[in-house]
């Protein structure tokens, strides 16, 4: 039975995207069959292993709406044990298309049934918002793992978050525990990112990873080249810490 992990943050530019892509290609390299799913309208997880969004037949949006089966969504990619459920901005509309339909918070939760036991690990990359496909992956997921950035309002709008966590709790998967906090683009020159680190960690305790996300180059250059940076520059920092995070999250299990 896979570990089922929703990557969400309201907020934009804190290295979700980044997480989801680096996070689920180490777990596969390290021998975790995983599942990646992009649930973003930009598409960009998707583009970043290699595909074009635009071109994909069967994404998220046609699962979510009924128009085609989970596993005739799943593509394979370069790593031997990372499959991927793509999304481009047709999804925009889904979450209008769904509004009338019975359990519709539910819908990617009874869809993931199916592909369950293939898998290690399914991952879910979420919108920057707190709509329904955000709803959907929450209820989906046994765990939320919440990237923070580095920086002075890394926790502005997170009591927002931890209360939509606790209604999902609360009235649709009572289950749901927080997987752990992420601190990403770390710059070790910088006072600032260690008064960050330290304020998260005293907010959240062990609920925050040992490790941590720097800021690196190669992690930016990565997407344009439709790599994870395991593949694109293994021994830069940022795949290094990516490793590094995937083994936490296996000792987790």
């Amino acid at each position: 039975m896979a570990r089922i992990i929703t990557i969400v943050n309201q907020k934009g530019g804190v290295g979700k995207t980044t997480t989801a892509i680096n996070l689920s290609a180490s777990l596969s390299f390290l021998g975790k069959r995983s599942l990646l799913i992009d649930t973003d309208t930009q598409g960009n997880t998707s583009s970043g292993l290699g595909f074009d969004k635009n071109e994909l037949e069967n994404t998220v949006y046609e699962v979510l709406t009924s128009q085609c089966g989970i596993r005739d969504s799943i593509i394979h990619t370069d790593l031997e044990n990372l499959d991927i459920i793509g999304s481009n901005i047709n999804l925009a509309g889904a979450s209008v298309e769904l509004v009338n339909i019975p359990e519709r918070e539910r819908i990617l939760k009874n869809a993931l049934k199916e592909v369950n036991d293939e898998y290690d690990f399914i991952l879910i990359d979420s919108p920057p918002s707190l709509g329904l496909i955000t709803l959907n992956n929450l209820t989906a997921a046994e765990s939320v793992l919440i990237p923070l950035q580095c920086e002075y309002f890394a926790l502005e709008g997170m009591s927002e978050l931890l209360d939509t966590i606790f209604l999902v709790q609360k009235n649709l998967n009572p289950d749901l525990t927080i997987e752990g906090i992420l601190m990403t683009m770390y710059d070790q020159r910088t006072n600032l990112s260690k008064q960050v680190v330290a304020e998260v960690k005293n907010y959240f305790g062990d609920k925050v990873y040992n490790t941590i996300i720097p800021r690196n180059v190669k992690l930016g250059e990565a997407p344009s080249f439709g790599k994870p940076s395991i593949l694109y520059a293994p021994e830069s920092t940022g795949a290094v810490a990516y490793m590094d995070l995937a083994r936490e999250v296996i000792i987790h299990e």
